[in-house]
C-alpha cells in the first residue's frame, strides 16, 4: 500500500447529471417538461374548483397551516378538510414540475436568456399563486379574493402555453397589422369574459362554504353581461376566421371558435339546470382551454422576425 493522504474528490456541479434531468437535455425533454407545466396548471384549476363546488373550501380554516395547532388535518375536519389539505398537496406537485421546467430550460443547449426568465417568471407564479390561495382562506373565501385567485392561475395558463410555443419553436403566420389588430382586440375580449365569469361565480352559489357571503351584485343581471360578451368574443373570432380565410393563421382560429361554441354550450347548459356540479367543473375546465387556445392564436398572429442582413449580403449589395 502507498502512503500518504488519499486525494479528495472534486465535483463539477455542472456536469453532475440526475436520473431526470441530466447535464445537457434533449429538445424533447424540454418540450415535454414545458408541456407538462401547462396540464399542472390546468390540473389545479380544475381540483381548486372541486374544492369550493364541494363545499370544502374552509376545510382547513387557516394557512399556511391547516388548523391552528397542525399543518396536517385532523378527523374532526371530516372529507371537507381532506379535499382541502390534498389540493394543498397538489401545489407542491405543481412546484416540481416548474422547478423540473426551469433546470430543463436552463439546461437546453438551444436556450436563451428570455427563455430561462420566461421559465423563471412562470415558477414564481406558484408561490404567488399560493399566497393569494392562502389569503383568501384568511378572509373566508372572500368572492373577490377568489377570483383573483382564479384570474391569476388562467395568467399561468396563459405563460405556459407561450412557453410551450417557445420551445417548439413556434413560428407566427404571415398576416397582415389588420388582422393583428383584430387577434389583439378578440384577446383582450377573451379576458373580460373570463373576468366577468369570475364576478358571475362570486354571486353565484358555489361559495366553497356554506357560510360564505357572496359578492351582493345581481346574478342574473352579471349572467346576461357575461352572456353578452360571449357572444362579442364569438363574433370577434369569426371575422378574424373570415379575414385569414387564405391564411395560416384560419386553423388557429377555427379551433378557438370551437372552444368558444363548446364553452358557451357548457356555460348555458349549467345556466339552465340551475349550475349542477359536475357542469360547472367542466365549464372551468373549459375556461383554460380559452384561454390557452386564444393566447396562441394571440402568438400566431404576431409580427414575424425578419432576420438581419448578414455581412456578406451588405459586401454583395455593393458590389
Amino acid at each position: 500500500m502507498t502512503g500518504g493522504p488519499r486525494p479528495r474528490p472534486t465535483y463539477d456541479l455542472d456536469v453532475v447529471r440526475t436520473p431526470l434531468i441530466p447535464a445537457e437535455v434533449s429538445t424533447r425533454t424540454v418540450r415535454r417538461w414545458a408541456w407538462g407545466s401547462l396540464v399542472a396548471n390546468v390540473v389545479i384549476i380544475v381540483t381548486g374548483a372541486l374544492v369550493r363546488l364541494t363545499g370544502s373550501g374552509l376545510g382547513c380554516p387557516t394557512w399556511p397551516r391547516c388548523t391552528d395547532a397542525s399543518f396536517t388535518p385532523h378527523r374532526e375536519l371530516g372529507a371537507h378538510g381532506v379535499i382541502e389539505f390534498g389540493n394543498r398537496l397538489l401545489t407542491y406537485v405543481l412546484v416540481a414540475v416548474a422547478v423540473g421546467t426551469v433546470v430543463a430550460v436552463w439546461r437546453w443547449a438551444r436556450s436563451s436568456r428570455s427563455l430561462r426568465t420566461h421559465a423563471v417568471v412562470l415558477a414564481l407564479g406558484i408561490p404567488l399563486q399560493a399566497v393569494v390561495g392562502g389569503i383568501s382562506v384568511l378572509t373566508d373565501l372572500n368572492p373577490w379574493v377568489v377570483a383573483v385567485h382564479l384570474l391569476l392561475s388562467l395568467v399561468l395558463v396563459a405563460l405556459a402555453t407561450w412557453l410551450v410555443a417557445r420551445v417548439h419553436d413556434h413560428r407566427p403566420a404571415d398576416v397582415s397589422g389588420r388582422v393583428r389588430s383584430f387577434v389583439l382586440a378578440l384577446y383582450a375580449l377573451a379576458w373580460v369574459v373570463v373576468y366577468l365569469g369570475t364576478v358571475v361565480t362570486g354571486s353565484g352559489p358555489h361559495a366553497g362554504d356554506a357560510d360564505v357571503p357572496r359578492n351582493g351584485l345581481d346574478p342574473e343581471l352579471l349572467s346576461r353581461l357575461h352572456a353578452w360578451s360571449v357572444y362579442a368574443v364569438v363574433a370577434a373570432t369569426l371575422l378574424v376566421l373570415w379575414l385569414t380565410r387564405h391564411t395560416a393563421l384560419r386553423r388557429t382560429a377555427a379551433v378557438v371558435l370551437g372552444v368558444e361554441l363548446a364553452q358557451g354550450a357548457v356555460g348555458f347548459a349549467q345556466y339552465l339546470t340551475g349550475l349542477p356540479v359536475p357542469l360547472v367543473a367542466v365549464h372551468l375546465l373549459g375556461s383554460a382551454v380559452f384561454v390557452s387556445a386564444a393566447t396562441w392564436l394571440l402568438l400566431d398572429a404576431r409580427p414575424v422576425a425578419v432576420p438581419a442582413p448578414r455581412a456578406e449580403d451588405h459586401a454583395t449589395l455593393a458590389a
